[in-house]
Parts: structure tokens; sequence; C-alpha cells
């Protein structure tokens, strides 16, 4: 399924309320590739590749479904350090917006990521995030996962 993805990035120094009550998912991914970024990933019991065109902000996103002996088999052929965390999915005020809150595991805890997608680049622009929220690190290239996954921060 191919869509634009737009998204902002925060990082998070410390959180105003509890994680438990809030959904979340157990991501493990790993990169084929990171120019172009070809990803697989792992998120609860469900795989899949997916292939990210070039941009910040905002760039092409794809992706395909795998079963779990493809993203085995794929995992082995994998460059880089292999990122683990556990995405919470948090709602955003009254809107329909979520916030999806990355908890990384080593080698990149505590790192935390608070990403924010988007239906247009103008309500991106628009957006005001919470106070919760740390410096915005949309921009950086060091905060991909793609990037990360050859580097330790």
């Amino acid at each position: 399924m191919e869509h634009i993805e737009i998204e902002k990035k925060f990082l998070v120094s410390s959180l105003p309320f509890a994680l438990s009550s809030f959904e979340s998912h157990v991501i493990e991914q790993a990169y084929l590739c990171t120019a172009p970024v070809v990803r697989i990933r792992r998120q609860d019991e469900t795989y899949y590749l997916t292939y990210k065109g070039s941009g910040l902000m905002a760039r092409e996103e794809y992706n395909l479904p795998l079963t779990e002996q493809a993203y085995s088999h794929l995992l082995k052929k994998a460059d880089g350090t292999v990122i683990r965390k556990q995405r919470f999915l948090i709602p955003f005020s009254d809107s329909k917006l979520v916030v999806e809150l990355d908890v990384f595991e080593a080698p990149f805890a505590p790192l935390l990521l608070a990403e924010v997608e988007f239906p247009s680049i103008e309500e991106a622009n628009a957006f005001r995030p919470p106070s919760w929220f740390g410096e915005e690190v949309t921009q950086d290239s060091r905060y991909h996962n793609s990037t990360m996954s050859r580097s330790n921060l």
C-alpha cells in the first residue's frame, strides 16, 4: 500500500503520565538498505517490508506484507543494528491525531521519540506540540531509524 507519510518527530525527556493506560505494540525492525530505505518490521505478530522515498517531513511509503519465515530470512541479511522498541499510541487532545511514542531498547535506551502523522503538510506546519514534547528533530536525519541502525547515537 502506498501513501505519502507526513510526520514530525520530537525528543521526549519525561512523561507527565503513566504509559500503561495506552495501547502499545512491540516492534523489531532492521534495514536491508538505507538509500533508498528498505526496512523489514515485526510489529507484534505482523510482518512487513517497507520502502520509503527520500525526504524528512514528507515522503513516499510503500508497505508489503511478509510471512514470519520471510521476515526471519531477511533479518539475517540486514545491515547494522536491529532496532527494538515499544510504541505507545497516545490520543492527542480532541483531534484525530495520535502521538506514537517510541521507547527504545538498548543500545538506544533511554531514547524516547514522539512522532505525529498528519493528513497534510499544512496541518503539520500548523501543529503546536504539547508541553511534554522536547526539541523537534523532524529535520535531523540522525533520528531516522534507518540512520540510527548504523550508529548508536
